[in-house]
C-alpha cells in the first residue's frame, strides 16, 4: 500500500492519478475539513482521514502502507500558512509514525535553495523538514523541485488571473531572474519511476525543466498562451513585496503570494541532463505544455477563485 500525504494537491492528484494507472493500491491522507476533499475524479484511492497531530489517526492511516509520498505543504496559504506547524511538524510526526509502523520508503518534494539556514520562510521550512527525513530510519528519496507549472496550478494560472484584471503586469526588479519551470507531470512521472530505481535510495535529486527561462520571458509565454498583451511596470522588489504583503492582508487568498517573491528572488536552477541522466527522461519544454491556458476568461476565474476559497 501507498500513503500520499497531500493528496487533493496539485502535485498529490496528479501522483495518485499514476499510481492508480500503475496498477498499486493507494491510499491518501485527508486533513478534517468541513469541505468537500477534492480528491482526483473516477480514480479508486482509500482515504484516511486524520490530522498531523494525530497520533493515533496517523497510525491507524499508516497500517499495510510501504511506501508514503509525503507532498502536504501549508506554503500554497501564503503569509497565513504556518510553516512550524504545516511542513516542519507535521513531517516529523510522519516520519515518527512510518517508523513505529515499519514503513520501508519515504519521498519528499521539496524545493530547489531549500536550506535550513535560508532566510526564506518557505526553502527554510523545508531544509529543516529534508533534515528529519534525512536523519530518519526510513530509507528515503528527497526531490528538489524547479517551479512547477501545468493544469490547475497556483503559478501559471495565478499570473494570467492577475494579468486577466489588471491593464498592466507588476515585474519584481528587472525580471531577469532565471527560473527553470518543470511540467508537473515530468516531475510525477519522476517520482512513479523511482520506486523501482535503488540507485534513487537515500538521495537528494536536483531536477528541473530543460531550459533556462527568465521570470520575464515566463509571463510572456502565458500571455501568450492566454491570448493577454500587457505592460510592464519593472518596481523594485522591497516595494513589490510590501504591495504583495498589503493586499493578501486585504484579500484573502490572492492568486500571487510573498513566497513566490522569495522563491524567485534568486537564480532556482540545476543542471539541464539531471533527468536524462538519472531517470532517462527528457523533459518538456514550457512553451509545449501551456495550452490548458487557452480559452478562458481569466477575469472571471479570478473572481470565482476567490469566492470558492472564501466558502
Amino acid at each position: 500500500m501507498i500513503l500520499v500525504t497531500g493528496g487533493t494537491g496539485f502535485i498529490g492528484r496528479t501522483l495518485i492519478r499514476h499510481l492508480v494507472e500503475l496498477g498499486y493500491p493507494v491510499r491518501t491522507l485527508i486533513r478534517p475539513s468541513p469541505s468537500s476533499p477534492k480528491l482526483p475524479r473516477s480514480v479508486a484511492v482509500d482515504v484516511a482521514v486524520s490530522s498531523f497531530n494525530d497520533e493515533r489517526g496517523l497510525r491507524a492511516a499508516m497500517v499495510g502502507v510501504d511506501i508514503i509520498y509525503h507532498l502536504a505543504t501549508g506554503e500554497w496559504r501564503g503569509p497565513r500558512a504556518e510553516l512550524m506547524e504545516s511542513d516542519i511538524q507535521a513531517t516529523r510526526a510522519v516520519v515518527e509514525a512510518a517508523e513505529d509502523a515499519g514503513v520501508r520508503r519515504i519521498f519528499y518534494v521539496s524545493h530547489l535553495g531549500a536550506d535550513r539556514a535560508s532566510a526564506y520562510p518557505v526553502l527554510k521550512a523545508k531544509g529543516i523538514a529534508e533534515e528529519f527525513i534525512r536523519r530518519s530510519k526510513l530509507d528515503y528519496t528527497i526531490l528538489r523541485s524547479a517551479i512547477l507549472y501545468g493544469l490547475n496550478d497556483r503559478f501559471t494560472s495565478g499570473l494570467a488571473r492577475v494579468l486577466g484584471v489588471s491593464p498592466f503586469f507588476i515585474m519584481p526588479g528587472n525580471g531577469r531572474t532565471v527560473l527553470q519551470p518543470l511540467w508537473v507531470e515530468d516531475l510525477v512521472t519522476c517520482l512513479t519511476w523511482a520506486l523501482d530505481d535503488p540507485e534513487t535510495i537515500d538521495k537528494v535529486i536536483d531536477i528541473g525543466g530543460p531550459e533556462y527561462l527568465t521570470f520575464q520571458q515566463v509571463v510572456q509565454l502565458v500571455m501568450q498562451e492566454a491570448g493577454l498583451r500587457r505592460t510592464f511596470l519593472h518596481l523594485p522588489p522591497p516595494y513589490v513585496r510590501g504591495l504583495t504583503v498589503f493586499l493578501e492582508s486585504m484579500i484573502p487568498n490572492l492568486p500571487t503570494s510573498v513566497y513566490w517573491l522569495d522563491y524567485m528572488a534568486v537564480n532556482r536552477t540545476t543542471a539541464l541532463d539531471t533527468m536524462p541522466r538519472i531517470f532517462n527522461l527528457m523533459p518538456a519544454r514550457m512553451s509545449q505544455r501551456l495550452a490548458y491556458l487557452r480559452d478562458q476568461n481569466w477575469r472571471s476565474s479570478l473572481f470565482r477563485a476567490l469566492r470558492e476559497r472564501r466558502v
